[in-house]
């Protein structure tokens, strides 16, 4: 039997809402299994809307009993379904009323962690996207926007919601948020909670008293992240002008959580991985992560809650314009090139992956299923990039005065894609309609270059191609911003970063050598290299016929970072992909390692970039591309090649750097010692590969700080330590996060052939709780993503441990699921036996009788394609 596809919304069919909210007023009496959620929302008639019946969303609600304007329901009056309640328009008593209803709600049973659910004995919520529909009857949607006050009601020492404490007794507690938000905005929090305390004073003189609730035993891993609230908060002020609005501001940290964080008006509530951090626990990779998670999560207090997306479709509004501030504000406060390497490395490693296979969307979608299923990387990364294509195309000081507008013109407001482009056009008189395309179209342009030169001329032809997908089999030109330099044969520039617009098919740009190299005091050069899409100025992937080379020379002189890094790593990955034909690597390329590993100028965390391989993922498309069917033990046994062979090659250099960038027994997390721990525990791995245990053992016994210490642990893994797991283990087994290094990291670097027995042995490992989503994604996630070479293993025992734990999983959190199902997007990339195994696989997973929305959905694009 061929399993039912979910029904599909579509952004054509949006209308606006029949009713508008003015107020809503909910009472909270928790209690494990039988919570009563007490509503009294007052309606009235939306203007631009049709009229009709009250159609309110509700799922798994059991109704007490409701009222309209005092006056009792009976059974006649309304009617439940699955998906909510509806009221008839006749039943209505006119344009503007008051709804009154009691609902019981079980959290205890609310395994989806979606709506009110309990975390270890704390009640907490995630709202969004449409998870107050599990709370109490509403219209659950962004476009209806009201203040809330709440009343929580409760014998746990802690009771928090939206806004600002107005009253608190004995088992009870109100809250009162002024600022009208959609219901997905909403949150509570109960628990026996401690605070870590603290304050900001912003820059219209308000007091704001900052708060992070955790529980107790875990006060003292709250520093940092504080830290980091209070930095957001002022950069806010100066970059974009905004200050915070309420008298308080509640982060609270909870261990069960699908997601990272949410942004909840005043109540922001964190995975607890992101917010505990202290140097004996945290990797400087966490303490970054928790730095830019926090921001952003704040930031949305003005991009996402005072001004929201007016339907789903829009998401981008909000967590792209989210995204790129948060990636500016990391920019800003640790190194910038490295900061652009890091998101294009991300982006590149999930959204190029998404939008080359089944799943790809566009920035803005056209249809869902399940909105969950669109929180996504093209959503988040790839919008990121579409701001900040158009930051550079109008330039800072236009982009600053159209998000003046923006604010302006649309606080309190649920806004449209529309809305954001047209304080642009307003501010800058242009025409973005073009620009447009970047929400509208998915896939990933092709940028291609060729130059030529004559007399002391040259003419640089870019091309574009953006390729077809699922639904969308012909595209139009995209608005491509190429920011592009030149540079003669020996390195030097003769052409400083210019920008070029490419808005059609095929453009040709013509350019005065002999102009340019007279005004640089130089001689006509004999050849030019160009510098393309610096910065990476634009989400495409760029064909360009630069030489090995002229590579080596962009490596060793481009004054733009990226393009440096960019360098090595085509570099790196032509070298793989020769050695994946029975090649070699050459020895030019180990000497310009070499001697940009010893250029003391330049920043440690830049040429720990520079020293890191192309991931097994990245590999494996890079070959699919040119033409080789990938396989990816080979690609797995290749790459350990390489770093073998680059730890003998460039063991003097690498030495010397290892023991000079011992930063000393003091740990700080800032983004100097990060770097120089970045780049010793590279040196340290090569080394490692290379040399032996000796160097690692030691460094793994020496290590004051988590960082450290996992670096020296994974090196040890990787070359088959059989004691460092148990070592790691007795010490850190009662600390939840640390363990949850421990599952991922030994799947991660266990040998291909034993990844997947591996990965059984730790699912039954006594600490394996494969209810909380952190867990499951350290075991699920350590072979999936961490074990590529594991997970496709030539016997398919991969596809059929993971289908088996994705179909136990979904009974109980749909979101997780299918969020881990991507695992099998590039099925399309392998050879036919690997592909007809994993079809399989999805088969099965979507022939099981009650498969959710979620998951059926992902399956059912992967199989379609």
């Amino acid at each position: 039997m061929q399993p039912s596809t979910p029904q599909q919304i579509h952004l054509a069919d949006y209308r606006p809402p029949a009713y508008l909210v003015d107020h809503v007023h909910l009472t909270f009496r928790l209690a494990p299994k039988g919570t009563r959620v007490i509503s009294r929302i007052r309606f009235r008639a939306n203007p631009a809307g049709t009229g009709g019946d009250l159609v309110l969303d509700g799922e798994g609600l059991r109704l007490i009993g409701a009222a309209i304007d005092g006056v009792a329901l009976g059974a006649g009056d309304y009617l439940i379904t699955q998906a909510g309640l509806r009221v008839a328009a006749a039943r209505l008593p006119g344009d503007a009323f008051t709804w009154e209803a009691e609902v019981a709600i079980d959290p205890e049973g609310n395994t989806a962690l979606e709506g009110l659910y309990l975390s270890k004995g704390m009640f907490c919520t995630q709202c969004e996207a449409e998870g107050f529909r599990k709370i109490t009857f509403y219209p659950d949607r962004p476009d209806v926007m009201a203040p809330f006050d709440v009343r929580i009601e409760s014998d746990l020492p802690v009771l928090l919601s939206n806004g600002n404490p107005v009253g608190q007794g004995a088992g009870w507690a109100e809250w009162h948020d002024p600022w009208p938000k959609p219901a997905y905005l909403f949150a509570l929090v109960a628990g026996d909670l401690v605070a870590h305390a603290d304050s900001f004073t912003t820059m219209e003189g308000r007091a704001v008293a900052l708060n992070i609730w955790v529980r107790p035993g875990d006060e003292g891993k709250c520093a940092y992240a504080m830290d980091a609230l209070q930095r957001s908060m002022a950069w806010d002020e100066t970059a974009y002008g905004r200050a915070y609005d309420l008298d308080i501001f509640n982060i609270v940290a909870v261990d069960d959580f699908n997601m990272g964080a949410m942004e909840n008006k005043g109540l922001n509530i964190f995975n607890s991985k992101f917010v505990l951090a202290s140097p004996e626990t945290a990797t400087d990779r966490d303490y970054e992560f928790i730095e830019s998670i926090v921001a952003h999560e704040y930031f949305h207090n003005w991009t996402g809650n005072r001004v929201t997306c007016r339907d789903w479709f829009q998401l981008c509004l909000k967590e792209g314009l989210t995204v790129f501030r948060d990636q500016q504000f990391s920019a800003d406060a640790r190194s910038a090139p490295v900061q652009r390497i890091s998101d294009v490395l991300q982006l590149r490693a999930r959204q190029f992956r998404e939008d080359a296979g089944p799943l790809a969307h566009n920035v803005r979608p056209e249809a869902y299923a399940e909105i969950n299923n669109f929180y996504t990387a093209t959503v988040y990364e790839k919008g990121a990039e579409v701001i900040g294509m158009l930051h550079r195309l109008v330039g800072a000081q236009a982009y600053r005065a159209a998000l003046d507008l923006y604010f302006a013109r649309h606080d309190g407001q649920a806004c449209t894609i529309e809305d954001w482009l047209a304080v642009f056009s307003e501010v800058t008189g242009r025409d973005l309609s073009q620009f447009k395309l970047w929400y509208t179209q998915a896939g990933t342009p092709r940028l291609s270059a060729a130059w030529s030169m004559a007399e002391g001329q040259m003419h640089l032809t870019l091309r574009q191609e953006v390729p077809a997908t699922p639904g969308q089999p012909h595209k139009s030109p995209m608005v491509i911003p190429v920011a592009l330099g030149l540079l003669d044969q020996t390195g030097a520039e003769i052409l400083p970063e210019t920008l070029v617009v490419l808005d059609q098919a095929e453009v040709v740009i013509p350019f005065d050598l002999a102009a340019l190299a007279a005004e640089a005091g130089r001689p006509l050069p004999e050849a030019v290299i160009p510098s393309l899409l610096r910065g990476f100025s634009a989400p495409v992937i760029l064909d360009a016929p630069v030489s090995r080379a002229d590579r080596l020379v962009l490596l060793a002189h481009d004054t733009d970072p990226f393009n440096r890094w960019e360098a090595g790593r085509s570099l790196m990955r032509e070298t793989l992909l020769g050695m994946l034909l029975g090649g070699a690597a050459d020895q030019a390329f180990f000497a310009a390692m070499g001697r940009l590993l010893a250029d003391d100028s330049l920043d440690p965390a830049f040429r720990a970039l520079v020293l890191a391989l192309p991931s097994e993922d990245d590999i494996a498309q890079a070959a699919q591309e040119s033409g080789i069917v990938p396989d990816p033990v080979m690609i797995h046994a290749t790459r350990r090649d390489l770093q073998v062979a680059m730890g003998v090659a460039l063991g003097s250099v690498l030495t010397q750097l290892y023991d000079a960038l011992d930063p000393g027994p003091s740990y700080r997390p800032d983004a100097a010692q990060a770097a120089q721990r970045a780049l010793r525990n590279a040196a340290l791995h090569l080394l490692t590969l290379s040399e032996g245990p000796t160097r690692a053992q030691a460094h793994y016994d020496a290590a004051n700080n988590m960082t450290d210490e996992i670096a020296a642990f994974t090196a040890l893994l990787d070359i088959g330590d059989s004691d460092v797991a148990g070592r790691f283990h007795d010490r850190w087994q009662d600390d939840r996060l640390v363990m949850d290094k421990w599952f991922m990291a030994q799947i991660s670097h266990a040998a291909p052939g034993d990844a997947v027995a591996l990965a059984r042995r730790l699912s039954a490992h006594p600490l394996f709780d494969w209810t909380n989503p952190n867990r499951f994604r350290a075991v699920i996630g350590g072979l999936t993503a961490g074990n590529p070479a594991g997970f496709h293993d030539p016997s398919g025992a991969g596809y059929g441990f993971v289908a088996d734990w994705l179909i136990r999983l979904d009974a109980r959190n749909p979101q997780t699921a299918a969020r881990m199902s991507s695992a099998f997007e590039t099925w399309r990339r392998y050879d036919a036996d690997r592909q007809a195994m994993i079809l399989a696989a999805l088969d099965r997973i979507a022939a099981q009788p009650g498969l959710s929305r979620d998951l059926a959905e992902m399956v059912g694009r992967m199989r379609a394609a």
